[in-house]
């Protein structure tokens, strides 16, 4: 028998070590270890952008609840709603707005009148025609499209309309009403704001809430809706507000609303709100709309406060503009109409109503 030669046994003696080592590195255990790390890398993949919120597809929705309430109310014999728009002046876009107004009318079957006056027309004329109108037991609702001319104190106007037709919300005393959390004509563009919310089920209850504007027909009402204690007579979303304004340094704007769960902006301002200023999954409500010139084809389009394509990226759910809060707003006045119609803010109505 022969042999190994001493170069086969050095052989075997230096592959052995290197063996057991290659063994101990590729053990089952070590392989294990391994791959939750790829497994962590199959899983990374990019967000989702935000749910956009269709504007249009929830107004449609509230204009057939309107439709049908208005078909109940006629039969069982009542009078057929009805709502009066005074348009002052020749200003295109109050004439666009008022437009959209009585078709939105026409399709939940509210008859619609659009009383149409000169811009020249004096403070005294404008409120005589509306003492006639308060008084005229066929108008239901009653509204005057602003903005109105420099020589006419809007505030008085807007006080002229006796409250229960009141359907913009605009009167004294139903701001006063609505600030008490009590029943009130509730401001149609706020109104629509909180509608957006709560039917698409973004919490508010001890949510951080930033309101960007502080105007007294939108701003100012967004944020006493949102924070109104919900056990309340009119409830609210039990969330704390903060309110900025023009004064409000774009810095310290940001240390808010970075913290922010929602965020509404109302201030008339175009990319006010943009993507590094809100915190990932935040929803974002875009009330702003302004007439702006696009640089490339030179023709004018509409602009939100909010830079919807880098924002989209990080919040949960935004809402476009146009096609946003704008319908909404038509909607609720739709239903403020009836509310008129149905006399519920008469004074013995409203006794009724919190006894």
């Amino acid at each position: 028998m022969s042999l190994p030669s001493p170069f086969s046994c050095l052989k075997m003696s230096l592959l052995t070590p290197l063996k057991a080592r290659i063994a101990r590195v590729f053990t089952p255990t070590t392989q294990t270890a391994f791959r939750p790390r790829a497994r962590r890398l199959h899983l990374s993949a990019p967000r989702a952008d935000a749910v956009v919120i269709s504007g249009r597809k929830l107004a449609r929705q509230i204009r057939q609840e309107a439709r049908h309430e208005v078909e109940q109310w006629v039969a069982a014999g009542n009078k057929r709603p009805h709502l009066s728009v005074v348009l002052v002046g020749e200003n295109p876009a109050s004439h666009s707005y008022v437009l959209n107004k009585t078709k939105a009318a026409a399709d939940v079957g509210i008859s619609s009148e659009t009383i149409l006056k000169p811009a020249s027309i004096t403070e005294e004329e404008l409120l005589d025609l509306i003492s006639k109108l308060n008084n005229d037991a066929n108008v239901d609702g009653l509204l005057v499209q602003l903005p109105l001319p420099e020589h006419i104190d809007e505030r008085k106007i807007c006080n002229a309309v006796t409250p229960d037709k009141d359907v913009d919300g605009f009167h004294v005393i139903n701001v006063g009403r609505m600030c008490l959390d009590q029943y009130s004509m509730l401001p149609a563009t706020p109104w629509g704001v909180w509608e957006i919310i709560k039917r698409t089920g973004i919490p508010t209850l001890g949510k951080n809430v930033v309101v960007a504007g502080r105007s007294k027909n939108v701003g100012m009402p967004i944020a006493m809706l949102l924070h109104t204690d919900g056990r309340h007579e009119r409830p609210g979303g039990d969330a704390t507000v903060t309110i900025s304004h023009r004064y409000t340094p774009k810095e310290q704007l940001k240390q808010h609303t970075i913290r922010a769960d929602i965020v509404v902006a109302a201030a008339g301002i175009p990319n006010l709100i943009t993507a590094d200023m809100i915190k990932e999954g935040a929803a974002v409500i875009d009330v702003g709309i302004t007439r702006v010139q696009d640089p490339i084809t030179a023709k004018s389009r509409l602009v939100g406060d909010v830079d919807f394509e880098g924002v989209k990226k990080k919040a949960s759910y935004i809402t476009p503009v146009p096609g946003g809060v704008g319908p909404m707003t038509v909607a609720m006045l739709m239903k403020n109409t009836i509310i008129a119609a149905k006399k519920l803010l008469k004074p013995k109505a409203l006794e009724a109503l919190t006894a």
